[in-house]
C-alpha cells in the first residue's frame, strides 16, 4: 500500500443489529511531518500526507511570498530524514542567488498542523502577505451551471478518500470546468499547496482565468494563498470565514461558498459568475 493511506484492524459496532460488534480492516489517510529547508537551514514543519512533497514545499514557499516563479528555485529535493526506517521527510530548496532568503525572526517561524497552516506565526503581521499578482481585473467568467457541477468531478477524482474517508481535496479547474489537478491531503492547506506548486512547476502562474476548489471551508488562509498565485475564483463545498470574505473583496477575488449543486452563495465579485 502506497504511504497515503494504512490499513488497521479496528472493532465495528452497530448498535442496531443482534450481533453488535465485529472485526474488519480500515483504511487510514496517513500523516506525517514534513520540513521544508531552504539552504539546508530549517524553515517549515507541516503535518501532511506523503505524496508530492517537492509540490507541497513550492506552494508553500509561493504562499508565504518567498518565491513567485519557477525560476525562483535552482533545485528541490527530498532528503533523508532522522527517522528509522528513512522515509524523506525533507525537502531542502535552493533559491536563485537573486531571491532574497526567508526571514527567519521569531514571527516567520512556521510549525504547522494537518488543521492549521499558521499556528506558528507570532503575529497577525506575520500572518498577511501581499501578492503580487493583481486578480481584480481579471476577465474570468463562467456560468453558474458549469460552476454548480465542480464539486462532483472533485469528489470522483478523490482516489484516496474513497479508502479512507480522511481527507480534504483541492482542484484547480478551467474556465470550461476541466479539471487540471487534483491533490489530497489530510490538512486542506496542503493540498492547496500541492496544486500551487504544481502549478508553479508547470510554469502556468498567474493562474489567471481559472476556478481553485477546495473541499470544506475556505478560509482567510486559503484565500490568501489563492490570492498569491493568481486566482480570480475560489470556492468552497463549505462556508467561508469573515476574514476570508474581507480579502477577497480586497483583492478582487471572486469568493464562492456552499457550493453544493444546484445553489452557492456568492460572497465577493458575483460579477464573475454568470446565470
Amino acid at each position: 500500500m502506497s504511504r497515503t493511506a494504512t490499513r488497521r484492524t479496528v472493532v465495528t459496532i452497530d448498535v442496531t443489529t443482534p450481533s453488535g460488534s465485529r472485526i474488519r480492516q480500515d483504511h487510514l489517510a496517513a500523516e506525517e511531518p514534513l520540513e521544508i529547508r531552504v539552504r539546508k537551514r530549517p524553515l517549515a514543519v507541516t503535518m501532511r500526507t506523503p505524496g508530492h512533497d517537492i509540490d507541497l514545499a513550492m506552494g508553500f514557499l509561493l504562499s508565504e511570498g518567498i518565491i513567485g516563479e519557477a525560476t525562483d528555485v535552482t533545485t528541490a529535493q527530498l532528503c533523508a530524514g532522522t527517522d528509522t526506517p528513512n522515509t524523506h521527510n525533507v525537502v531542502d530548496v535552493v533559491l536563485d542567488p537573486g531571491v532574497p532568503p526567508p526571514e527567519t525572526d521569531p514571527s516567520r517561524n512556521f510549525y504547522t498542523t494537518s488543521s492549521c497552516g499558521v499556528c506558528g506565526k507570532a503575529s497577525i503581521d506575520a500572518v498577511r502577505t501581499r501578492s503580487r499578482f493583481d486578480v481584480a481585473g481579471d476577465p474570468l467568467e463562467i456560468p453558474a451551471m458549469t460552476l454548480a457541477g465542480l464539486p462532483a468531478k472533485l469528489r470522483a477524482a478523490q482516489r484516496t478518500f474513497d479508502r479512507t474517508g480522511g481527507l480534504h481535496a483541492a482542484g484547480l479547474f478551467t474556465a470550461a470546468g476541466d479539471l487540471l489537478v487534483l491533490r489530497e491531503d489530510v490538512g486542506r492547506h496542503n493540498a492547496v499547496d500541492k496544486v500551487l506548486g504544481w502549478a508553479l512547476r508547470e510554469g502556468r502562474l498567474p493562474l489567471t482565468g481559472h476556478v481553485l476548489l477546495v473541499s470544506g471551508r475556505a478560509s482567510f488562509e486559503l484565500t490568501q494563498k489563492a490570492w498569491m498565485a493568481g486566482l480570480p475564483l475560489l470556492a468552497a463545498v463549505s462556508a467561508p470565514s469573515t476574514l476570508a470574505v474581507e480579502l477577497a473583496e480586497e483583492s478582487g477575488m471572486t469568493l464562492v461558498g456552499f457550493l453544493r449543486e444546484p445553489k452557492m452563495n456568492i460572497y465577493s465579485g458575483a460579477h464573475r459568475v454568470t446565470v
